[in-house]
């Protein structure tokens, strides 16, 4: 029996569906995100299809933004102008209902039946409603979305009515809407002024069933076209019409149905952009789109999906046994993932997908450091896009880099387009480990895949340019030491050190790598203006990297001085004091110690040949004690590091954390989009932490171990043209190739060569090692069973 006062979840717990089973409006906003269906390039928030009520209506093309004025109360030399922002473009999901005049809306009348459904093996988004309206009319209402996965512009609805028990009036209106009204953005008027009506109409023509509208941007200059038409089916007699406004296409079916007769209207929709293309040739790329979808019909477009998804998930799935809720969030992550970079196509990775307007739509370096992984290993060709894209945008990052007085390519902290938008320069501009993150994800990438085109034509450029940054940006001192002075590391309060430990070790790779390939590619070098005698100084940078060490303590800093600085009084901060930045100012908080979020710890996870295993025990424990976890990028990795040395079951905690982000909505924002780089952690978490997965130089070695709530963990990767899977319990670990030529991977150390037949090894115990404290009120929430014997979920605010 259910505890009355412990809340039910939102969402039923599925090892492959996310359903809601009751409309919770109080949770709209949360639902509107966790049902998004995207491709890369197109993404649609699960917005209801009539409309109203909403959280926050959302329709978003890849990279598609308007500019909009950054404020500085001084500005200075350097300073970032403009900003981007990501816009709600023309809404194609609109699909109202009017049942003998009334119109179609949850919030009058009353909901028999409202069950929604996230299929992530047929890539679909399916609602079921049967509706009485306050006339006392009763329908049931079916519809079924999808944003393919093949087609890259297209999106499809099919969309159901009949009635229950009465002949019924039906007249449905389905449209395009532009410049939607859209939710309070905050106390910046200049915000508001530029995203309220951020389109201007062009061209608006209906024909039939088609209706096109074309607009463009006020500031940025870009044009979209998006368009419709549609697949009509019910009685004989029905009545259709279209028309089309500068913000509004429609096209409305009325008719008349009785019991046993149903209404069926397929939705196709088109969507299309672009900076330099005009009109004409926009409208007939989408009207070219609608065509081939339709030609395609619904049915093939479903079963492209399942398809396509099928594949995916043959070299990607992850089974995990003892932890349902864990289970079905490791697959709503994959999919996500999947959903943000597929289709996007030398476009960026959004830190929110495709799913909600957060952080202005932008990418940050963690794309690079935590999602980007996830795709190298099971999606490759989306990470290579990924990278080709910042290939793309390497003059504008070599131009910000002459601004500041530097040599190479300074990447912008968050973007849309290339150009710097953080307006918060220690936190921003001073983070130069973003771009030995684009360089680590070059190595994994080429490491993973052996794309020798990819290594010649995009790779090496962006090492070289990464490269030229570090041995710039960084200079030897009279010691010889090579050191790295005023930057920002991953831990965002702590600002402006010397020799961050992750930025050097991440700038170390850098410099090696480069060296490398540009030895492997002599031609591709001198084309670049590579010398001998550059590729010897980032060696020599390399090798005389300065990483600091605290003699007295046995651990790291995070940066040099760090571990004198005063320690920040943890039993003074209330749980309502949390996150910290908003309730303390930036300068103390630069000077004591206090961790937002992982920063040493991900140095061991990134670059763990640094470091022993008794430096990682000990430097574990010293920073589990700081480290406040106030960003959602932070539990993945401890759970990564914490199960590397030997605290599992912590592991697990940190685990549910980065796992129920949105589920859950822990940090009691996904109404604004999901957490993409927090639920990349999930894998992260099961494949790098309780897989003990690693991967350098065509070394695959894994160190598999489960806590005690996780009977058996396993998943598949691709990997070297090869698809493997890996199977633990708690006492054996069970190897499989299941495609491509044999492969030499290490089991905890003993290397092996893993064929046609599957390898079984045992599990080596670990040393039993006391848990380390958090900062009080900051521990994980416990993955703890309730008294049925069930993990108990966690719940919002349950940090």
């Amino acid at each position: 029996m259910t505890d009355p006062e412990t809340p039910r979840p939102v969402y039923d717990v599925d090892p492959w569906c996310v359903r809601e089973q009751d409309l919770h409006l109080d949770r709209l906003a949360q639902s509107e995100s966790v049902f998004a269906l995207a491709n890369g390039h197109i993404g649609l928030r699960g917005n209801l299809e009539e409309g109203e009520p909403h959280g926050m209506p959302g329709s978003y093309l890849n990279s598609f933004f308007e500019l909009r004025p950054l404020p500085y109360a001084e500005a200075g030399y350097g300073y970032p102008e403009s900003g981007q922002t990501v816009i709600n473009v023309t809404n194609g999901k609109i699909i109202r209902l009017l049942v003998d005049d009334e119109p179609f809306d949850v919030r009058y009348g009353r909901l028999n039946r409202h069950v929604r459904s996230l299929d992530m093996r047929a890539g679909t988004l399916t609602r079921e409603v049967e509706w009485r309206s306050p006339a006392d009319d009763t329908v049931r209402v079916t519809s079924t979305r999808l944003v393919s996965l093949t087609q890259r512009a297209i999106a499809a609805i099919c969309y159901e009515v009949e009635p229950v028990h009465e002949p019924v009036r039906i007249v449905v209106q389905s449209e395009l809407v532009a410049n939607e009204s859209i939710p309070y953005l905050g106390n910046d008027p200049r915000m508001a002024a530029v995203l309220e009506h951020p389109l201007v109409s062009e061209e608006h023509v209906s024909n039939g069933h088609r209706v096109v509208l074309v607009h463009r941007t006020r500031r940025s200059g870009l044009r979209m076209a998006a368009g419709m038409t549609h697949e009509i089916h019910g009685p004989e007699k029905l009545s259709t019409e279209a028309e089309s406004f500068p913000d509004v296409g429609r096209v409305t079916v009325a008719t008349r149905l009785n019991p046993g007769q149903r209404l069926r209207i397929v939705k196709y929709l088109a969507y299309g952009w672009s900076s330099q293309r005009s009109r004409p040739a926009l409208h007939d790329q989408v009207v070219a789109a609608l065509a081939d979808a339709r030609l395609t019909g619904w049915e093939g477009l479903l079963r492209e999906q399942r398809e396509f998804l099928d594949e995916f998930w043959e070299g990607a799935d992850v089974e995990v046994d003892g932890d349902p809720e864990v289970q079905q969030a490791v697959r709503f992550a994959l999919f996500h993932i999947l959903q943000a970079g597929a289709r996007a196509e030398r476009r960026m990775i959004p830190s929110k997908g495709l799913t909600g307007p957060g952080y202005d739509g932008h990418t940050f370096w963690d794309t690079e450091t935590f999602v980007l992984p996830v795709l190298t290993y099971t999606f490759p060709t989306a990470a290579a896009d990924a990278l080709a894209w910042r290939r793309m945008t390497l003059p504008l990052a070599e131009e910000r880099a002459r601004t500041l007085g530097l040599e190479g390519a300074a990447f912008p902290w968050r973007t849309i387009r290339g150009q710097e938008c953080s307006g918060y320069w220690p936190a921003g501009t001073a983070a130069f480990h973003v771009n030995a993150d684009i360089a680590d994800a070059v190595v994994r990438y080429v490491d993973a895949t052996e794309d020798a085109e990819f290594e010649r034509e995009i790779g090496l450029e962006l090492l070289v340019a990464t490269a030229r940054l570090w041995r710039s940006l960084g200079h030897h001192d009279v010691h010889g030491g090579f050191r790295i002075d005023g930057v920002t590391g991953p831990d965002e309060y702590s600002a402006l050190t010397d020799n961050n430990v992750y930025t050097n070790l991440m700038a170390q790779r850098n410099l090696r790598a480069a060296a490398d390939m540009a030895m492997r590619h002599p031609e591709v070098a001198d084309r670049l203006g590579v010398t001998t005698e550059e590729a010897a100084s980032w060696r020599d940078a390399a090798d005389a990297m300065l990483i600091p060490y605290d003699e007295r303590l046995g651990v790291h800093p995070q940066s040099e001085q760090f571990t004198n600085h005063a320690r920040w009084d943890f039993s003074q901060v209330g749980p309502d004091q949390y996150p910290l930045l908003l309730h303390f100012p930036y300068f103390d908080l630069y000077r004591k110690q206090v961790v937002k979020q992982a920063d040493l710890v991900l140095a061991m996870h990134l670059r763990g040949d640094a470091f022993t295993e008794e430096q990682k025990r000990r430097n574990f424990a010293y920073y589990e004690a700081i480290t406040v976890r106030d960003s959602s990028l932070s539990a993945q990795t401890q759970a990564v590091i914490a199960a590397e040395v030997g605290h599992l079951d912590l592991a697990h905690d940190y685990l549910g954390e980065t796992a129920l982000i949105d589920l859950h909505d822990l940090a009691g924002n996904t109404r604004d989009g999901l957490h993409l780089a927090s639920l990349a952690g999930t894998w992260n978490a099961l494949v790098a932490g309780f897989g003990g997965m690693r991967a350098c130089q065509g070394c695959l070695s894994f160190a598999p171990r489960l806590p005690g709530g996780i009977s058996r963990l396993s998943f598949r990767i691709r990997y070297r043209g090869r698809r493997l899977c890996v199977t633990v319990t708690a006492e054996k670990a069970l190897y499989e190739l299941h495609q491509g030529p044999p492969l030499r991977i290490a089991h905890h150390g003993e290397e092996f060569e893993l064929g046609e037949d599957p390898v079984r090894l045992a599990v080596p115990p670990i040393p039993s090692v006391p848990r380390p404290a958090q900062p009080h009120g900051r521990g994980p929430a416990p993955r703890r069973t309730d008294p049925s014997g069930r993990l108990r979920p966690v719940q919002r605010g349950e940090l």
